[in-house]
């Protein structure tokens, strides 16, 4: 009697969202090169854009199209259903919410606007341009700085991955090598 071997299968992979590159204008971005060949924003910006549309979305910002009847159709249900009255959001979605609301308070109102014009409601460079009552390719420049400002905020430019790889920043002083302040503490 041959003993059977047991292989354990590795747990399937969790399928991500699908994500189609054509719809995103910052991913157009991405592919499109400047004059030294270079992505016109960068990978940094290109996350950075991306992790707030996951936010945007995943937060259920997005305008509704149609009507919501959630409310609705649990009134009928009976009192269990009418003591939450669907109104209650759940906390991930609220802390997304909340994570949405930092990163555009941090990139500040002059920008944040063309955040969520491009990378939320996906509108194109020239449509978010003409709503603000800009110059004809001036959004490309304030969408890379908007981006910027995002990427730092998010931890991923190369600036802030250097200092986090670099570890503790040394403390400074005016002292000397033997130098320690004096500090005046209340008798007891």
């Amino acid at each position: 009697m041959a003993l059977e071997s047991t292989k354990r299968t590795a747990a399937p992979a969790r399928e991500q969202p699908g994500f189609n590159a054509s719809e995103s204008p910052i991913a157009w971005l991405r592919r499109r090169k400047d004059k030294d060949g270079q992505p016109m924003i960068s990978a940094a910006q290109f996350d950075a854009g991306e992790r707030l549309r996951a936010e945007f979305c995943f937060a259920q910002m997005t305008p509704r199209i149609t009507t919501n009847w959630s409310a609705a159709g649990s009134m009928k249900r009976g009192r269990k259903a009418g003591m939450s009255g669907g109104t209650e959001l759940l906390e991930n979605v609220s802390a997304a919410q909340e994570r949405v609301r930092r990163a555009l308070a941090v990139v500040g109102p002059e920008l944040a606007g063309i955040l969520v014009d491009v990378c939320c409601h996906l509108k194109g460079i020239e449509e978010a341009e003409r709503a603000a009552g800009w110059p004809q390719r001036s959004g490309k420049v304030v969408l890379q700085l908007a981006l910027t400002r995002l990427a730092r905020h998010y931890g991923l430019s190369d600036d802030e991955r250097r200092k986090m790889s670099v570890g503790p920043a040394r403390v400074r002083h005016w002292g000397s090598e033997d130098y320690h302040p004096l500090l005046d503490l209340p008798a007891e």
